[in-house]
């Protein structure tokens, strides 16, 4: 319970420097800039082609072990997009997590090992983010495991914020994981007039605070809708980055790892394949 309590201590001071001091917000310097992660990438072989072939430097969250996995993340790296692992995390409505999936009844040597094999299953890999995880991201030791093995790797964290209560993100910082939070979702529902009035917000939140995160899928609704409106936002004045480039833009450009501080992710074949 030692570890613990310093982890939560370590979180409030996190939380508390993010709020008083810290280096200057170099985004505020920079047109404002939005972040889109596409998630549940690996199922869906013809949207997932679409979302690859986009010029812009979208970021992408692969499912690990699922059937086009491997094919598409290999073609989105090709293509200069970034790549991230999409954690499967228990959620509260018992929602089955699929292959590679962390809930609360597992061992922290089992969590340890789940994460890290699903990290391998991903080729290109940069960051990780929930699936779900309404359940597992508000429970301080399952963070603090999750944590403490990607604090290994080369790898940010992006809190998807499933729930208002997660501490996911809280509990990176205090690792020194580089993370970044989810701003906004932008295809809860799936009509095009709720597409476009939540990328508004997301350009919105942008604008205020210098960058913004949101989170699509690779609905038809929403791959048309970003096919058709991404190429509008340089006359705009709105740029678009990376995960890795919006977190450069508030932290000074400077790099997240030195050379060396981590661990490499040793590529593994995907041996949990689901439908």
């Amino acid at each position: 319970m030692k570890v613990l309590a310093s982890l939560v201590v370590a979180i409030l001071a996190a939380s508390s420097a993010n709020v008083v001091g810290g280096e200057p917000d170099s985004s505020r310097q920079l047109p404002p800039t939005i972040a889109i992660i596409i998630d549940d990438m690996g199922h869906n072989l013809v949207e997932g082609r679409r979302l690859i072939g986009l010029e812009q430097p979208i970021t992408l969250a692969f499912l690990p072990y699922r059937r086009h996995t491997t094919e598409l993340a290999e073609q989105a790296h090709l293509k200069q997009k970034e790549i991230m692992l999409h954690a499967p995390m228990a959620n509260t409505r018992n929602i089955g997590l699929g292959p590679g999936g962390l809930s609360p009844g597992m061992s922290k040597g089992s969590m340890a090992t789940t994460l890290r094999r699903a990290l391998q299953s991903i080729p290109h890999v940069r960051g990780v983010n929930n699936h779900m995880g309404s359940l597992l991201t508000q429970q301080i030791e399952a963070m603090d495991w999750v944590m403490t093995e990607l604090g290994h790797y080369p790898v940010y964290f992006v809190d998807s914020r499933t729930i208002a209560s997660s501490i996911a993100g809280q509990v990176a910082a205090a690792y020194r994981i580089p993370t970044l939070t989810r701003d906004v979702f932008l295809d809860h529902e799936q009509t095009e007039e709720y597409v476009d009035k939540q990328f508004r917000l997301l350009i919105k939140r942008a604008k205020e605070n210098g960058s913004a995160v949101g989170i699509g899928h690779p609905h038809k609704v929403t791959v048309d809708y970003l096919e058709k409106r991404l190429p509008e936002l340089d006359e705009e004045g709105i740029a678009i980055a990376t995960v890795s480039g919006v977190w450069a833009m508030r932290n000074g450009n400077r790099p997240m790892f030195a050379e060396g501080e981590k661990r490499a992710i040793r590529p593994a074949l995907a041996n949990q394949l689901a439908p």
